[in-house]
């Protein structure tokens, strides 16, 4: 089996990329990171998701973006709740963290290369998704490039860097289908940019909403347990 690295958050979308990435017949090297983020329950979710699906390896670095800040995420500033979701797509919102989807891929093309993978899988998305500039196919795109530009991989390898997008055309509710038909248990999984204290979803920030609106459009109902 080819092995491949798979960006894990512990929410609903990289849950599904992990999945795929089994289906697809990858042997598959889960990454976290603890970057400063307002709570731990996300990786609590990926080290749950990472044992239910049984990775080959799980590997949790601690990198801290609250040194720097600037997103409600990582610094001391309110999580926008109830915005109209017909305008969440429209600007760059206060929880987008500057540049975290261009260092989490750096970390996981060193990782990739130490593995002797030419594959990175990431699980980000065009249509349902927070306006976040790093989740884009140019992006994307544009990071494959650097990839096998800036690595012995890249330059000396047989096989080119390969950055897979699985979930990049999918609605929030095509994701959640995808991933159900391959057996995902959602109640794992952690998507609330502002949970309780006990770890109960807010049911407010655009992560809650986007989540909801999916699983509501597919005929489901969320596993999570919400505070309101």
């Amino acid at each position: 089996m080819k092995k491949a690295v798979i960006l894990l958050s512990g929410g609903l979308d990289s849950a599904t990329c992990l999945a795929i990435a089994i289906d697809l017949g990858f042997s598959p090297y889960a990454l976290s990171f603890r970057y400063g983020q307002r709570h731990e329950f996300e990786i609590n979710s990926a080290k749950a998701v990472s044992k239910s699906i049984g990775v080959k390896e799980h590997v949790i670095l601690d990198i801290d973006l609250r040194a720097f800040g600037g997103s409600a995420l990582t610094d001391d500033i309110e999580v926008p709740k109830d915005r109209d979701q017909a305008n969440i797509k429209n600007e760059i919102p206060i929880t987008y963290v500057p540049a975290r989807n261009t260092i989490f891929l750096s970390f996981g093309l060193a990782y990739a290369e130490t593995l002797e993978a030419n594959d990175i899988f990431i699980g980000v998305n065009a249509l349902d998704y927070s306006g976040y500039p790093d989740c884009r196919p140019e992006y994307i795109a544009s990071f494959q490039h650097l990839a096998n530009l800036a690595t012995k991989t890249g330059v000396e390898g047989e096989s080119p860097i390969n950055i897979h997008t699985p979930l990049i055309d999918l609605t929030k509710s095509d994701i959640i289908k995808t991933g159900l038909g391959l057996d995902i248990d959602y109640g794992l999984t952690h998507s609330c940019y502002d949970p309780d204290q006990n770890g109960y979803s807010c049911g407010h920030c655009d992560a809650c909403q986007l989540r909801l609106r999916g699983f509501k459009i597919a005929g489901l109902s969320d596993p999570l347990k919400y505070s309101d």
